[in-house]
């Protein structure tokens, strides 16, 4: 069995065994449990998203399982997601962070940024990677900055 395969079976076992972390705010509930994640209202608003609009059902349903999730909920409905993809030692990559538009305007995307960074798989993690076309100033209120060195970074796509 080749070592990237055995690492990718130890992240898989460490998300499953990983104590399930909730927090509530004002009637919110954000929580890290994936069986409450509402995978068809989370497609379809990344299915109306400036980055995810042609991402099938399949496709988001596979990339939440292999994924930390942290699903922001009203009365037992999902309003929002933050998905984290990371080593849980040297490497994280916040996606898909999203707050329904009639939920927006009451501070729900930056507590949601503060509950992942303060979470203790994540917290030490030194280097955070996040792609945005319009909330910089969110991120940048949690330590987020321009790649100082563009050319360091290849992309495949």
């Amino acid at each position: 069995m080749s070592s990237a395969y055995c690492h990718v079976l130890a992240v898989i076992e460490l998300i499953t065994r990983m104590e399930i972390l909730e927090s509530r705010r004002d009637g919110y509930l954000i929580s890290t449990d994936p069986q409450k994640l509402q995978v068809a209202e989370i497609h379809a608003y990344l299915s109306r998203s400036y980055w995810a609009a042609s991402r099938p059902l399949e496709v988001v349903q596979h990339s939440l399982q292999h994924s930390l999730c942290f699903g922001v909920y009203k009365d037992g409905r999902q309003v929002g997601l933050a998905r984290v993809i990371s080593d849980y030692a040297t490497f994280a990559y916040l996606c898909d962070v999203y707050i329904l538009e009639e939920h927006q305007g009451r501070g729900l995307g930056k507590w949601l940024v503060s509950v992942i960074l303060a979470h203790p798989e994540l917290a030490g993690i030194p280097r955070w990677v996040l792609f945005t076309r319009d909330a910089h100033g969110l991120y940048e209120k949690y330590g987020f900055s321009p790649l100082g060195n563009p050319e360091w970074v290849m992309v495949k796509r």
